[in-house]
């Protein structure tokens, strides 16, 4: 299924697109004529091989160093390289890499079911919403009351345990994320039930491959206690650097009323989403998302071009009066914590 937001670049009639009076379509425009939406294969095609190339590298590593504790120093190592093999398969899902569907749909089942045990077509229609939707409490699942809740309203019907994670969710929020890793390849599994038959076995037989796969590597590159601290390690720093990239990209930013007026494009993507300033080092570690408000607007645009649209898409924002937000790497997390500590607020005080 093409992403619901790609969709709205493309086809004005989409309901809730661009419209050709749109404030957004003189950007549209903009962006076309300097060509930031063609593709980046060849950008690509160097990011997957070298990547493929230090995984394999890591894997080699771990047979060699498995009877020493100095083993688990490749366990950080294999975690960044994880993360760089979900944004690769993040940005198939969005056909960054190819306008091709079953090419993009090949790279998202090797990067995300084989390689990382991440179900891609439940990441896809998880994500399609989102993007669709950014931040609408009622039709963005990434503000869906969870475990973290993001809205007052959200917390006042907590009970239990569940009241306690709220009234401490600014405290727990980066400890939590080290179980994100694991719990995405839950959500997979889990998401088997929704798909159709077909897709259900290719997606299946894969999430199965990657788990037997990272179970056999590791009790035969080392022994079986190495293993277990290798995993731990290599698991938590995971879910930690997809939730380092993740955080600070629409929490503590503007909510759409569901009762209220019906936002266009524009004003949809960018007043909900937040810039993270920064370097190439920057660009390499959030892989792209720190771009996400050009993210936003042209899902489909090439991870490397989203650096050169910035300008373009801050121009035009000053010139329609919209706020267009960024911040520092640090800052951006401390406004996201604020914002969960504000929302926690009203348990504390009772």
């Amino acid at each position: 299924m093409p992403h619901a937001a790609a969709v709205a670049e493309r086809s004005p009639a989409v309901a809730g697109g661009p419209t050709a009076g749109s404030d957004f379509a003189p950007l549209l425009r903009a962006v076309k004529a300097q060509g930031l939406l063609d593709r980046r294969i060849g950008w690509y095609a160097r990011t997957i091989v070298i990547n493929a190339m230090a995984l394999v590298a890591v894997g080699i590593g771990m047979f060699v160093l498995g009877a020493s504790w100095w083993v688990l120093l490749l366990a950080p190592v294999l975690s960044v390289l994880c993360a760089r093999t979900a944004f690769i398969g993040h940005d198939a899902g969005h056909s960054q890499i190819s306008g091709n569907r079953a090419v993009g749909r090949a790279l998202g089942l090797v990067h995300g079911n084989l390689l990382l045990g991440m179900s891609s077509a439940w990441w896809n229609d998880k994500h399609n919403r989102h993007h669709a939707n950014p931040n609408h409490i009622e039709k963005d699942p990434d503000v869906a009351a969870d475990v973290l809740v993001w809205t007052s309203k959200q917390a006042k019907v907590r009970v239990g345990f569940r009241r306690w994670l709220t009234r401490n969710q600014a405290w727990l929020f980066f400890p939590l994320t080290l179980l994100q890793g694991v719990a995405m390849k839950i959500y997979g599994f889990q998401d088997l039930r929704r798909q159709d038959p077909r897709e259900r076995v290719t997606e299946g037989l894969l999430l199965v491959a990657h788990l037997v796969g990272y179970v056999t590597l590791l009790i035969t590159a080392m022994p079986l206690g190495h293993a277990l601290a290798f995993a731990a390690v290599h698991q938590a720093l995971f879910g930690l650097h997809l939730g380092l990239a993740f955080a600070p990209n629409h929490k503590g930013m503007e909510m759409p009323d569901p009762n209220g007026e019906r936002w266009g494009h524009l004003r949809r993507q960018v007043l909900t989403s937040r810039n993270i300033r920064g370097g190439l080092v920057t660009d390499w570690f959030l892989g792209g998302l720190n771009y996400q408000i050009e993210h936003h607007l042209f899902p489909s645009m090439p991870r490397p071009n989203l650096r050169r649209a910035q300008p373009v898409v801050r121009a035009h924002c000053a010139a329609v009066g919209m706020s267009y937000t960024e911040a520092g790497f640090l800052d951006s997390y401390r406004q996201v914590l604020r914002h969960m500590y504000e929302v926690g607020e009203p348990l504390r005080v009772e």
